[in-house]
């Protein structure tokens, strides 16, 4: 199914396989075999409940990947899923990065574009999330956008970044716009951890898009909060520049082991907003037909 046929909302950041365990703890896993059943189950009812049709999946190189895992999820949930393909910030790096040069890293992102992942028969349908921390990117991180970048232009996908804790994203545009990337083709990341209203409105008057994609992750930032920097950055015009989700990224927050679930978004956080005078219109705008136009570039008006 083409991705502008899909008529019911999308999360536009979550992962479904994941390994960023350093800790040796296991906490930050959601493992392929002992995590499917119920990551699964879970879309299946968001399915049914609220018409979920697409999750964009930015679990990339370095991360846990598992393109097969991935479309066993898709196609037992009955929920579409867009698989990612890039690297994530400098801590989870893997040993590909070292050394080597910005065209051999688009490089490698483009024939996992042309190609797929292996013999697995699945593909990448956008670039993420490529990740940096602090104010600036450094010198490895910035190799792994400015590739990103140019295997976007290259390929046709969009960029999905990751910006810790939200710092450092006006970095980001800049150099991926820098290398002739548009900016409607890029989302940056984990915006609503950042209580910085202007810094949403600089970024969304560019024309990227402000992902406030770590929706229900209250131990990092509470949900009032981000319900109050959405309704500014709406009220300043741009509700066409903003991505919603809850970026899925360790077992426990999945409804089965007590945690919010990838349906916080529709369960919880979306009828405050209703209750706070965001309509139906707008919560299809944030939900569907923006993710939709990040991921294909497509003309407002198609979708």
């Amino acid at each position: 199914m083409p991705v502008t046929a899909v008529r019911g909302p999308a999360l536009a950041h979550e992962h479904l396989v994941l390994d960023l365990d350093r800790a040796g703890d296991g906490a930050a896993v959601l493992d392929p075999v002992r995590h499917r059943s119920a990551v699964t189950a879970e879309l299946a009812a968001l399915r049914v409940e609220f018409g979920l049709a697409l999750v964009v999946e930015l679990t990339c190189r370095g991360m846990g990947r598992d393109p097969r895992a991935l479309a066993r999820i898709a196609q037992e949930s009955g929920v579409a899923v867009v698989a990612a393909t890039g690297w994530y910030y400098e801590p989870f790096h893997p040993e590909e990065i070292s050394g080597t040069g910005v065209e051999q890293l688009a490089d490698i992102l483009i024939d996992e574009i042309d190609n797929g992942f292996g013999d697995s028969g699945v593909r990448p349908g956008v670039l993420g999330e490529i990740g940096s921390h602090g104010d600036r990117p450094g010198e490895a991180e910035t190799h792994t956008l400015l590739a990103a970048a140019h295997a976007a232009l290259t390929t046709g996908l969009s960029v999905a970044t990751h910006a810790q804790l939200g710092r450092g994203a006006l970095a980001q545009l800049e150099l991926l716009t820098g290398t002739g990337l548009p900016p409607h083709r890029i989302s940056l990341g984990h915006q609503d951890l950042l209580d910085a209203p202007a810094v949403h409105r600089e970024l969304a008057a560019s024309g990227a898009y402000v992902a406030f994609d770590t929706v229900g992750k209250e131990s990092y930032q509470s949900d009032d909060t981000r319900l109050r920097l959405l309704l500014s950055l709406l009220d300043a015009g741009y509700a066409d520049r903003i991505l919603l989700s809850g970026d899925i990224s360790r077992h426990a927050y999945l409804e089965s082991e007590g945690g919010q679930g990838y349906g916080h978004l529709f369960r919880s956080f979306l009828p405050k907003a209703r209750a706070a005078g965001v309509d139906d219109a707008l919560t299809d705008l944030m939900t569907r037909r923006n993710p939709l136009r990040f991921l294909t570039g497509a003309d407002p008006e198609e979708i």
